[in-house]
């Protein structure tokens, strides 16, 4: 696979810095039941690599000690780790709002059986992948008959309560372009994914996020084969806006990769760009501890672009309208 940080230049993008930390985001490693094409994680079934008790403890305790609101988790699959199960009750035991990164076919795999009711039992919000509303889109990213698989999984969702208003059982779901594009307005797709879902799934759901893809992992090694690359950042630093500079999500939230060291971002993390920390060479969840982030210097490169493209995109989706 292509490595994409020595393409990604650095001094191009504008400096930025944290505010207070609101939420913690963890990889619990990169095995998954799929295989998806815009994965910049690069997971899949063959992946070993998996989050140990031990960090997650770790974990437990920095949600304590810095009084962060939310845990995120994802993956891979993150329900694959065998502490998954434990990681939540822990976290909801101490009032931590819980968002599992879900990729809807999780739901039927052998062993999985109960997780929808295990979720919606601790008020778990899902966040659930599903590029388009068109079967033949979804499968051509994602797999044959995975879209098929995913519906079953939303109808199972909402006989549970999910995505039906209530805010303790919030299902959204997340668009990213089929190739190197910046996603639609957020707000009118959603309109359409609502739609095209009820109508023909009976399929209903809180939010849609739009999420640009990164040009870092398994895409961006599929834009360095196909020689686009330097075309897609170039297009991705022509549709910067500097309003989305103040919402971008590095600033309230940090990851941590399976091995518990902590980068700014979800993106950085699989780049190997560690975060900038008195010097560090790499954080821990140890050394994070003691530290208050407010203020840190976060570390950026081109890719960063990505976020602030068009209407702008997070893990939260797009960041205007």
């Amino acid at each position: 696979m292509h490595k994409t940080l020595p393409l990604l230049v650095a001094g191009a993008f504008p400096p930025i810095r944290r505010r207070r930390l609101e939420t913690l985001q963890l990889n619990l490693g990169y095995r998954c039941n799929q295989s998806c094409v815009h994965c910049h994680v690069a997971a899949g079934p063959n992946r070993e690599e998996e989050m140990t008790r031990q960090t997650m403890e770790q974990a437990l305790a920095f949600l304590k000690r810095a009084q962060v609101s939310t845990l995120d988790l994802t993956g891979g699959a993150p329900e694959l780790n065998p502490h998954f199960r434990y990681l939540v009750d822990e976290a909801r035991h101490r009032g931590v709002h819980v968002m599992d990164r879900c990729n809807l076919s999780i739901l039927e795999e052998p062993g999985q059986e109960d997780l929808a009711q295990f979720l919606a039992s601790r008020n778990v919000e899902v966040v659930a992948s599903l590029p388009c509303y068109l079967g033949e889109n979804v499968d051509r990213q994602r797999g044959k008959g995975v879209f098929d698989v995913s519906m079953r999984a939303l109808q199972r969702l909402n006989a549970l309560g999910y995505g039906r208003g209530d805010p303790a059982l919030c299902l959204s779901l997340v668009f990213n372009p089929q190739g190197p594009s910046l996603p639609p307005a957020q707000e009118g797709l959603e309109q359409a994914y609502k739609a095209e879902l009820g109508r023909r799934f009976g399929v209903s759901f809180d939010r849609l996020l739009t999420i640009a893809n990164m040009p870092v992992g398994r895409f961006g090694s599929v834009l360095v084969s196909k020689g686009q690359f330097h075309d897609y950042m170039h297009n991705l630093k022509q549709a910067h806006q500097d309003d989305n500079l103040d919402a971008v999500m590095c600033r309230s939230m940090v990851s941590v990769d399976w091995q518990g060291d902590v980068y700014d971002c979800d993106f950085n993390q699989m780049l190997g760009l560690p975060m900038r920390l008195n010097g560090y060479a790499r954080v821990s969840l140890r050394e994070l501890l003691d530290h208050d982030l407010a203020g840190n210097p976060i570390a950026v490169r081109d890719h960063c672009f990505a976020c602030t493209a068009g209407q702008g995109s997070s893990c939260g989706g797009a960041l205007s309208q």
